[in-house]
């Protein structure tokens, strides 16, 4: 199967979607909105350890609700899922959500990663909330990756994490995206010479062109505390995929965190990977389930180290970027 990237290299190449972020500087903070004009068929897998969210249990086949609003990714730990309330607001504000007599009720899930030890200052009045609304209030089709949203404050083993993005168009048309926040226990980038895990899934020069990391000679290195971790992300795609099939191709994206971070899926990991369909493309038959499911994890993998690659320096961070660590006076060498 030949994997083309989008025009963007993100996940709004995906038709139907838009990506909003926010974030707070100075509390090293923020929050990504995934969205779109219309409510879409969502679903979810969570496969870590120590999960943080709100109304995943809405996404699974055998409930009521079918489609969402939005998507949300936060930082604040449990704290963040507060994002969701604000981004409730600004959908509500737009008339959207799930009817109920006279009232619409925006189904808006959400998940959270660790940030609170990145540097950042402490505060008062918790900021997800505004940080939410801002983001949805926000959204569109063009969006930064790296040190925004709710990459903000991520950190993974050794360097400092970030919100990435990635996409490809399949050789029939359809177009899949993935949009992750790389905050793992795990190394994401582990050799002296820079090269990602995730190399072998590099399209071009996305994240240094470095080719794929080897297994270095030594034991298996993680962030440090074991409670201040989680990649989060997001799948999508324009294929009119049910609740079942999304909740397939969440399953299946999962090995793109595999593939990017070692080790994954750890007890002190909250990883999920939420799927969303468009559905403005008819699902060929069932073995485009199997492409759709294996471009969604190539591009996770990619996402994840793209979003490492972005990272931009901040004072007071535990960690340097891979681009301080890695590049010598701006050279990719």
């Amino acid at each position: 199967m030949h994997l083309t990237p989008g025009d963007r290299n993100l996940l709004t190449d995906v038709p139907g979607f838009w990506v909003g972020n926010a974030q707070d500087a100075n509390v090293k903070t923020g929050v990504t909105v995934v969205t779109g004009p219309a409510a879409f068929t969502a679903s979810v897998s969570v496969l870590g350890g120590a999960p943080g969210t709100r109304e995943t249990d809405l996404l699974r086949g055998a409930s009521l609700v079918d489609k969402a609003d939005a998507l949300v990714l936060s930082g604040g730990s449990g704290f963040g899922l507060d994002a969701c309330s604000g981004v409730s607001a600004a959908m509500r504000a737009q008339g959207r959500g799930f009817p109920v007599r006279d009232r619409q009720i925006p189904i808006v899930p959400g998940a959270i990663v660790y940030d609170l030890s990145s540097g950042g200052a402490t505060w008062e009045t918790p900021p997800w909330a505004n940080l939410g609304k801002s983001a949805a209030e926000n959204v569109g089709t063009e969006f930064e990756i790296g040190t925004v949203g709710a990459g903000t404050g991520a950190l993974t083993a050794g360097l400092k994490g970030g919100l990435g993005s990635a996409s490809v168009m399949l050789e029939d048309g359809t177009t899949v995206g993935a949009i992750a926040v790389a905050n793992a226990i795990g190394e994401v980038a582990p050799g002296p010479d820079g090269a990602f895990w995730a190399g072998t899934w590099e399209l071009g020069a996305e994240f240094g062109g470095r080719g794929p990391a080897r297994a270095p000679a030594r034991a298996l290195r993680t962030k440090g505390d074991m409670l201040e971790n989680t990649t989060i992300a997001v799948v999508a795609t324009d294929a009119a995929l049910g609740k079942v099939e999304c909740e397939r191709v969440a399953i299946m994206a999962h090995a793109g965190i595999a593939r990017a971070v070692a080790p994954s899926h750890s007890p002190f990991d909250g990883d999920l990977v939420f799927a969303a369909a468009s559905a403005q493309r008819t699902l060929r038959d069932a073995r485009a389930v199997l492409e759709i499911g294996h471009a969604a994890a190539t591009c996770l993998a990619r996402a994840i180290a793209r979003g490492v690659y972005a990272a931009t320096p901040a004072a007071g961070d535990p960690f340097p970027t891979w681009s301080e660590t890695h590049m010598l006076k701006g050279s990719d060498t």
